[in-house]
C-alpha cells in the first residue's frame, strides 16, 4: 500500500470541514472537535483513497478491521472527558487514529491491539507521526493489569457485555466508554467506578462496531 505524509491546503480545508460538520452532529466539546482538526486522518489511508478520508464514514484498515468514523471518535473521546495527563487505556489499536486523537487531548496511552500485523504497522508510523504512546500486542477483552489502574479505558470493538476484568482496572472515579450489545449493533455505554465496588451505568446512543475478539468478550 501506498502511504505518503503530505498535508496541503486541500486536506487542512477538508479537515475544517469535518469538524463544522461534526459540530452540526451534535459533538460540542471544542477540546475534541480540535483534536480531530489536528490529526491528519488521510495519513491512515493508502494514497489512493485520499478522497475518503474526511468522509464521515468507516474505511477498511485490512485484517477484518476499520478505521471509525470521526463522529464516533468524536463521540467516544468526548465521553472519556479527558484531562491533561490522564493515563487511558485504550483497546482496540487499529490503525492507531484514536490513538493519536487521545495523545491530542493530553492523555498518556497504552494500547493494545491483537491483530499482529495492525500491531506492527501502528505501532511503527505513529512514533514516526510525533504520536508517542505504549503499545501492545495481545488479547485487549483482558485489558493491561500490570499498568493499571487508569483514570479512562475506551473500547473501540463492540463487546457482548462490559467485561468486569475491565472495571477493576479503572481507579475509583474512573470512567470506561465501551460499545455493548451483539455483532449486529451496540449501545455505547459509559461506566463511571463511584468506590471500590460501585459502578453507575448510563447507556446512550447505537452504533455498529466490528466485535471484540477475546476471552472476556466474543
Amino acid at each position: 500500500m501506498a502511504y505518503k505524509f503530505v498535508d496541503n491546503y486541500r486536506e487542512r480545508g477538508a479537515r475544517k470541514k469535518l469538524v463544522e460538520e461534526l459540530k452540526l452532529k451534535g459533538i460540542s466539546d471544542e477540546r475534541v472537535l480540535k483534536a480531530i482538526g489536528n490529526v491528519k486522518r488521510h495519513y491512515f489511508f493508502d494514497e489512493t483513497f485520499w478522497n475518503q478520508a474526511y468522509l464521515d464514514k468507516a474505511f477498511p484498515i485490512g485484517e477484518g478491521q476499520t478505521i471509525s468514523n470521526p463522529y464516533t471518535v468524536a463521540y467516544q473521546s468526548e465521553l472519556l472527558h479527558i484531562n491533561k495527563g490522564d493515563k487511558v487505556l485504550e483497546i482496540g489499536t487499529g490503525c492507531g487514529y484514536q490513538t493519536c486523537v487521545l495523545i491530542e487531548l493530553g492523555a498518556k496511552v497504552y494500547t493494545i491491539e491483537r491483530q499482529e500485523k495492525l500491531f506492527e504497522r501502528t505501532s511503527k508510523i505513529l512514533p514516526y507521526l510525533g504520536y508517542e504512546a505504549t503499545f501492545f500486542c495481545g488479547d485487549g477483552s483482558k485489558g493491561i493489569a500490570e499498568h493499571a489502574p487508569y483514570d479512562k479505558i475506551i473500547v473501540t470493538a463492540g463487546a457482548p457485555f462490559v467485561p468486569e476484568i475491565l472495571l477493576r482496572q479503572l481507579k475509583v472515579g474512573g470512567i470506561i466508554v465501551i460499545p455493548v450489545g451483539d455483532e449486529a449493533s451496540q449501545k455505547m455505554t459509559t461506566v463511571l467506578r463511584v468506590s471500590e465496588n460501585e459502578f453507575d451505568k448510563i447507556v446512550l446512543d447505537t452504533f455498529r462496531f466490528v466485535p471484540l475478539l477475546g476471552d472476556q468478550a466474543w
